[in-house]
């Protein structure tokens, strides 16, 4: 059984792990002079105003529904999210690769490589602490899914982005350090090049998964198939209800819209079966809490 994860504590977890590393790698950038090491420095403070953008589109999702939008604002997180998945391919992964052409074609020695490798350790350690947490909050959230299946049908895209990216940079951290030392060991700076190019090559990889998830959520995809079938058989289950003929699901953020015509056992009159669908529909957001809209048919086909 799956539980409710906390997305918004992922998204602190790596904000305050990329603005640390930003600060690193901003330190180390003054004290060596080293351009590149500024450009990575800019990198970090651009990934903390993705994790800037989720909080926006967390709190905009909350804004109650109005006559112009009767649904409600939940869906605007994944908009929200399909710009950082659009972020992370161009800033973060486009920029890599031509970084690490461009070292192929013009190599120049690295400066101060064990202050680059303290940096990276230090980034390591801030990505995997992020991560950790982030991973809690997945598990809370899948349950006994495994991590792909997941992946591929949350209905959370805070959670997925915030996942994506530890993942993307807890990786990418590790390539840099490992094309870094390999450099320092061999004096070849095609390694360094090399490992710049793996970099961009994982951060567009995950950024291209990411947003092909957060589109479908975009164009409107329904409950997770697990939790519909979970209200199907609650629905089953009802004594007032005969046969659950259709059930239409609409994932709204972190809430549900939901439609169902259904067949009812046979009542004494039109108040006794207004009474059946209402009892139904009131028990039916007291288990599904995140179900905020009900729209009930009564009938004898679909």
């Amino acid at each position: 059984m799956s539980g409710h994860a906390n997305s918004r504590k992922a998204i602190f977890l790596a904000l305050g792990a990329n603005f640390a590393i930003f600060v690193a790698k901003l330190f180390a950038a003054i004290v060596t002079g080293s351009g590149a090491m500024m450009a990575e420095a800019v990198h970090s403070l651009a990934d903390c105003g993705n994790q800037g953008l989720l909080l926006l589109g967390i709190r905009q999702a909350k804004r109650p529904p109005s006559d112009e939008f009767p649904l409600g604002w939940g869906r605007a997180l994944y908009f929200w999210s399909f710009l950082v998945a659009i972020l992370l391919f161009s800033v973060g992964g486009m920029f890599s690769v031509y970084e690490g052409v461009h070292k192929l074609s013009h190599p120049e020695p690295l400066k101060w490589p064990w202050l680059a490798l303290g940096v990276l350790g230090f980034g390591i350690i801030a990505e995997g602490l992020s991560m950790r947490g982030c991973l809690q909050e997945v598990n809370k959230a899948r349950g006994e899914q495994d991590l792909w299946t997941w992946f591929r049908q949350t209905r959370s895209s805070e959670l997925l982005v915030i996942f994506g990216e530890d993942l993307a940079a807890l990786v990418g951290l590790c390539l840099a350090a490992l094309a870094v030392g390999a450099t320092m060991l061999t004096g070849n700076l095609m390694f360094d090049a090399a490992g710049t190019i793996a970099i961009g090559v994982l951060l567009i990889v995950v950024a291209v998964l990411v947003a092909i998830e957060v589109k479908a959520l975009l164009i409107g995809q329904g409950m997770e198939p697990r939790r519909r079938e979970e209200l199907l058989d609650f629905l089953r289950q009802r004594p007032e209800v005969a046969e659950v003929l259709n059930l239409i699901t609409l994932q709204m953020g972190p809430d549900v819209m939901v439609a169902i015509k259904a067949r009812m056992q046979r009542t004494s009159g039109d108040q006794a079966l207004i009474a059946s669908i209402n009892t139904v529909e009131a028990a039916m957001k007291a288990r599904f809490t995140d179900v905020k809209w009900s729209f009930f048919e009564p009938d004898n086909a679909d």
